[in-house]
């Protein structure tokens, strides 16, 4: 049996207005992402940042 511990994380994020979207970055993990929307955005990053 394996045991797996999870932490919870909080990090900061900058989203712009870029085109017709949004970019997302997280200056802390140098990731960005990009969406539509904010949400879109910001769901995007936070997928980045689990991977």
């Amino acid at each position: 049996m394996t045991n797996i511990m999870q932490t919870r994380q909080q990090f900061t994020s900058i989203i712009e207005k870029e085109g017709e979207g949004y970019v997302s970055f997280c200056p802390k993990l140098d990731i960005a992402s990009q969406g539509e929307t904010i949400e879109e955005a910001k769901d995007n990053l936070k997928e980045a940042i689990s991977l």
